[in-house]
């Protein structure tokens, strides 16, 4: 789940997700005029709305929950607060402009793809998501731009994951969910210590989860992240770091130290308040939580009522 850079919230939601398929299908794309659209899916029932503010966007829903924004005229454009969070780690993981290697784990309607895709020229992109008549309904309304060199798994995450290379990748993004809720074996030590194997010297594992309350799935998730990579650190929303709402939370993880400055000072020039946590003070925030393990672990918790409205 996610939240909008308009006021109100919004859920974006990716899947869990058999040979890898091209996802280009062509130019053009659904326009506004032709309204919207709602079709049964693996995962429920997808509806694509057009935006209000932005005449080449659409939002995806599932089952009435937001799942995902794209703006076929600016691929650039991230909609929700923990996919600006993501991009600005896809910034800082290399120099400007150079090609990465990125597995994405969990697809919905390719928004991070198009953001590597468009910002970093000849990039290859392979992309886990399950839901393979969701994918066949985003090539077809939402296509991606010809030349872009992304694949699509509809495959289980993890069993992707378990698949890549070792050192095959500089940036791992899980954004796993199964309906609302990261699914109990993408959560886990067992889990991340594939990530960390996938990765290339130098590249980093990026995580999308999403708590709240007194937050302990997010401080087992660091605890996990922690068993694994030397180096962390966590973005969210203060209110939700304080318990005050249910919401996202994005981690980073790393052999060799992360930016934490710079991804501050990124943060810092959203719409929405973010704050980084790294150090003492996220050992602080996680101390007494136990990493996930394949025997323990527990999928993320259920959304509150109205989370969606």
């Amino acid at each position: 789940m996610g939240r909008s850079s308009r006021a109100g919230r919004s859920a974006d939601k990716g899947r869990t997700t058999a040979e890898p398929q091209p996802a280009t299908t062509g130019p053009g794309g659904r326009t506004h005029t032709q309204g919207p659209l709602t079709r049964p899916v693996d995962s429920g029932l997808a509806e694509l709305r057009p935006d209000r503010d932005r005449p080449g966007a659409w939002s995806l829903l599932i089952d009435g929950a937001p799942q995902s924004m794209v703006d076929l005229a600016d691929p650039t454009h991230l909609g929700f607060e923990y996919q600006r969070r993501l991009g600005h780690l896809i910034d800082l993981v290399a120099p400007p402009g150079r090609p990465l290697t990125v597995l994405h784990l969990g697809g919905g309607a390719l928004t991070l793809a198009r953001y590597v895709a468009a910002t970093r020229p000849r990039s290859r992109q392979q992309v886990a998501e399950i839901d393979t008549a969701l994918t066949d309904l985003v090539r077809a309304e939402l296509p991606l731009e010809r030349g872009w060199q992304i694949k699509v798994r509809g495959s289980d995450a993890r069993s992707v994951l378990e698949r890549t290379p070792e050192g095959s990748v500089d940036l791992v993004i899980a954004d796993v969910f199964s309906g609302a809720r990261v699914p109990a074996h993408c959560t886990t030590v067992e889990f991340t210590v594939l990530a960390a194997r996938a990765l290339a010297p130098g590249g980093w594992y990026a995580v999308n989860i999403a708590d709240g309350a007194a937050l302990p799935f997010a401080r087992s998730q660091i605890a996990t992240l922690g068993a694994v990579f030397p180096e962390l650190c966590l973005v969210a929303d203060p209110a939700v770091l304080r318990g005050k709402r249910f919401g996202n939370l994005v981690l980073a993880a790393a052999h060799a130290p992360l930016p934490v400055a710079e991804l501050g000072r990124k943060v810092a020039t959203d719409a929405a308040l973010g704050r980084v946590e790294h150090g003492r003070a996220l050992a602080d925030f996680a101390a007494g939580a136990a990493p996930a393990t394949d025997a323990t672990a527990a999928p993320s918790p259920v959304p509150p009522p109205g989370t969606f409205r």
